[in-house]
């Protein structure tokens, strides 16, 4: 059987960097050198899906209408919370999430809206919700190594908020094990804080140690130095 040809513009398709994620790749990068917080850089990430999903779904007019009711209720919650504070905010957008989310027009849309409803209730101190969302989230993103850390982060630092401590130092142990290296030193920088909390200090010491002796261009070094320092 002849082999089927693969003519020279998909060859080039194929060949090229997508510039969505080059692009995406570069803002974590700038994001991580100047210190933005985890569940920041993650709703910078899906905003920014967001946004592209307007233009990769715009020929289904389902996505198309999802994405421009999250706009708007994206929209509306900013508003809302610069006159009214986060929980309001997040109280007159719960509906239209909700919406989003389970209902099943709309799939591709309802998977970033799904992580910043987890933001917004995040913001407003509903951290079992934020833990409910985060932990559906990973099912959408499980084949992408990097975004299921940043999800895996963001549920610890929910937990983190419950005052849950040794149910965050399992989920940011789960992204220590996992292949992907990418911040790594700022879960192990968070993984001394939570033990330090909860009484286990070689674990918290081995933390930070770990920063000090592998990671030494990151911006925790000398934070992770400090917190030696004090012991």
């Amino acid at each position: 059987m002849a082999k089927k040809r693969v003519s020279r513009s998909r060859k080039r398709q194929l060949e090229e960097p997508d510039k969505f994620i080059s692009f995406t790749a570069k803002l974590l990068g700038l994001l991580k050198k100047y210190k933005v917080p985890a569940l920041s850089v993650l709703g910078v990430i899906f905003a920014i899906i967001i946004a592209g999903s307007s233009v990769y779904y715009y020929s289904n007019r389902a996505e198309s209408k999802t994405s421009v009711m999250l706009a708007n209720s994206l929209s509306k919650y900013e508003k809302i919370k610069a006159k009214q504070g986060a929980v309001k905010a997040c109280q007159e957008v719960a509906n239209d999430f909700n919406q989003i989310v389970e209902n099943s027009w709309g799939k591709n849309s309802a998977k970033p809206a799904r992580i910043m409803y987890a933001n917004i209730c995040y913001n407003a101190g509903d951290f079992d919700r934020a833990t409910e969302l985060y932990n559906k989230a990973l099912y959408d993103f499980e084949n992408n190594p990097f975004v299921k850390n940043l999800i895996l982060n963001s549920i610890a630092y929910s937990r983190e908020g419950k005052k849950d401590y040794k149910t965050a130092a399992e989920y940011l142990e789960m992204i220590m094990s996992g292949p992907d290296d990418a911040n790594k030193d700022e879960t192990l920088f968070n993984l001394g804080r939570l033990y330090a909390v909860m009484g286990d200090k070689n674990k918290s010491i081995e933390a930070f140690n770990k920063i000090i002796s592998d990671y030494k261009d990151s911006s925790y070094l000398e934070l992770a130095k400090e917190k030696m320092l004090k012991r």
